[in-house]
């Protein structure tokens, strides 16, 4: 749940602070997704599974959330046959990270979630994962790219239009706020294209190939801690 005391100053480059800024390319974006640890976790998986003899290798992708005592979640696995090129794998890695994440966001929606945060499909939570994917398999100065605006315009936006998470948004397209100081344009979000840095990869859906087998497929995680 993404609050107005969360907004900093852009780093240099990520990794080098965790918080909430807006950018002219993606508009808000929450550094903690973009880092993209899981995306990171998941990688490893697939290459071990490539390195190991067995004619299909389990991977699993996880999204979690912590409402203390409790830690809850949506998580996928797979069965991947080995053999497969990195660009399959990266695809394979895309429709992974665009179902999980849809799960999760819808999770977090439900009622006995929803009154605790508005973070079920926050403006900024799937466009922020997505970039977090690409920041992992596509390093770049991502930074440069998505052009973050100073702390001051992203508050001023903030304050002009509201928190973020009262904008719902269902698919991995950003929603861009215009300044409130820019004169002769419309001040209401729009959403907006990719970028071209941001559709390089298109997400597996050959589930009939036998490359992949679907083992679980929308399944909730709950514990303790976390």
């Amino acid at each position: 749940m993404s609050k107005r005391s969360d907004i900093i100053e852009p780093p240099a480059e990520f990794g080098k602070k965790i918080g909430l800024i807006y950018t002219e390319v993606l508009g808000w974006i929450d550094l903690g997704h973009a880092l993209g640890h899981d995306i990171q976790t998941l990688l490893a998986q697939f290459q071990q599974g490539e390195r190991s003899k067995a004619k299909y290798y389990l991977v699993t992708y996880a999204q979690n959330m912590s409402v203390r005592p409790l830690s809850t979640g949506r998580y996928i696995r797979w069965n991947i046959k080995r053999g497969r090129t990195p660009d399959e794998i990266h695809s394979i890695m895309l429709a992974m990270l665009m179902r999980t994440a849809y799960l999760f966001e819808s999770w977090q929606a439900q009622p006995w979630f929803s009154w605790y945060t508005d973070s079920g499909f926050s403006g900024e939570d799937l466009v922020s994962d997505l970039l977090g994917f690409y920041h992992i398999i596509y390093p770049a100065d991502y930074m440069r790219l998505i052009k973050p605006v100073s702390k001051n315009a992203a508050l001023r936006r903030w304050d002009f239009y509201g928190a973020v998470g009262s904008y719902k948004n269902k698919s991995f397209k950003p929603i861009l706020f215009p300044d409130p100081l820019s004169k002769g344009i419309a001040h209401r979000p729009h959403q907006a294209e990719l970028p071209h840095f941001m559709r390089i990869v298109t997400p597996f859906n050959c589930f009939d190939s036998g490359v992949v087998r679907v083992i679980d497929n929308a399944s909730i995680h709950v514990g303790v801690g976390g």
